[in-house]
């Protein structure tokens, strides 16, 4: 595993309950701003082995991005569960869910 990749792993890990994150915000912690889609494939790749908060993240614009009706439905549904409100189309207030980690 790259540092990069043990670094975005951590800092998923470290996404407060009720709180989000982007997928950018976590590449540049990372150390590579940049890197948002690398992010999206450790998600992806990684969400189950390392058992992350992957519904803590979201996209630039503070969207739920994930393709699919079952998995964006299993997103909102999580993100509500821990108080983070989110529109009928997916959209949280960044300004008051955005975790600063």
């Amino acid at each position: 595993m790259t540092p990069f990749t043990e670094k975005v792993i951590t800092i998923i890990q470290d996404i407060p309950e009720g709180k989000v994150m982007t997928y950018g915000q976590i590449a540049a912690l990372a150390g590579s701003p940049r890197a948002a889609r690398q992010v999206v494939r450790i998600l992806h790749s990684m969400s189950k082995k390392y058992q992350l908060p992957w519904h803590r993240v979201i996209n630039a614009r503070g969207q739920v991005a994930v393709k699919g009706e079952e998995a964006f439905f299993d997103q909102v549904t999580s993100l509500r569960a821990e108080g983070v409100e989110v529109s009928g189309k997916g959209i949280i207030d960044l300004e008051k869910y955005q975790s600063k980690i």
